[in-house]
């Protein structure tokens, strides 16, 4: 049986921890999830911050994180694979295979800024280099395409273009997923690359090849950059949360911090900047409280 709560938060940064904070203490059941060494802030000092003079990122999440305990929130740190709609809210799918549904989802998990920094990569983004396996996988039916990456994202990102693709490979110097995961990467179609990096992307007007850290060339049509977790923008397509038509690039929420979904609200960095704690604290009091008063009237309506 699926496990049922309220709120569920995914991201154990500032905006994430401050809305578990406030939502747990209305007395709905709050679930966070993600790991707290992946937020930008864990390897950060903060000196900039009002009534603290200094505190290491570390420490501010771990104090945060023992607050949102002691309100009440629940912490599962594993990473999302997929989330979808359903008639009592939203369900979504973890990497060790759980299933969760919530009234509400708050994403609060910052934004990527990771890119591999190997030549042929800046200039052919858009022709043949991606950063979304959800938004961009339709364009590469029958292709050959190639994912890079370690954790979550890689993965179900390879298996996903399973779908699509005609021929995948996952390139990754050392996978760092639940064994559900791994297991099924290994048991399926997907060409994996054990210990092996891409150090060059080979193309002119379109990708064309992929060169590894040993020499070996695959011959691919597109690559797949995802390192790390689901972010907002893979998570939010599938959800049709709306995006700044600008860059596409930033979650668009109101002043209660909802998005277009009901339901569905947004903190943080991924609501675009300043990337400061000050802006993510404050978004993610209002997402927090906004969300717990719609988990209510969701579950009343329902009971």
């Amino acid at each position: 049986m699926a496990d049922q709560f309220d709120v569920v938060i995914l991201g154990t940064g500032p905006a994430g921890l401050q809305a578990a904070i406030h939502a747990a203490r209305t007395k709905v059941r709050v679930l966070v999830m993600g790991r707290e060494q992946k937020s930008s802030l864990y390897r950060a000092h903060i000196e900039n911050y009002c009534c603290i003079e200094r505190v290491t990122g570390e420490e501010m999440l771990r104090q945060g994180i023992d607050q949102a305990i002691g309100s009440g929130a629940e912490f599962l740190h594993e990473d999302v694979i997929k989330t979808d709609q359903a008639a009592s809210g939203f369900i979504i799918a973890t990497e060790s295979g759980r299933e969760i549904h919530t009234h509400t989802l708050i994403l609060a998990m910052g934004v990527s800024r990771n890119r591999l920094g190997v030549p042929g990569e800046k200039a052919l983004i858009g022709k043949g280099v991606s950063y979304c396996v959800d938004c961009d996988a339709n364009f590469y039916k029958g292709a050959r395409v190639v994912v890079t990456g370690n954790e979550s994202a890689a993965v179900s990102g390879a298996l996903t273009l399973l779908f699509y693709a005609a021929e995948v490979h996952l390139v990754a110097d050392r996978l760092q997923v639940a064994e559900v995961l791994e297991a099924q990467i290994r048991q399926s179609n997907v060409h994996l690359h054990d210990s092996r990096q891409i150090k060059e992307i080979v193309g002119k007007d379109a990708v064309q090849a992929v060169v590894l850290d040993d020499g070996d060339r695959l011959d691919v049509d597109g690559v797949f950059i995802e390192t790390g977790a689901k972010g907002a923008v893979e998570l939010a397509a599938t959800l049709g949360v709306a995006l700044d038509a600008e860059k596409y690039e930033f979650i668009v929420a109101d002043k209660q911090q909802q998005t277009n979904i009901p339901g569905i609200y947004a903190a943080g960095d991924i609501c675009g900047p300043p990337w400061q704690m000050a802006k993510a604290v404050g978004e993610g009091c209002v997402a927090g409280l906004a969300a717990a008063k719609y988990a209510k009237k969701a579950a009343k309506e329902k009971g």
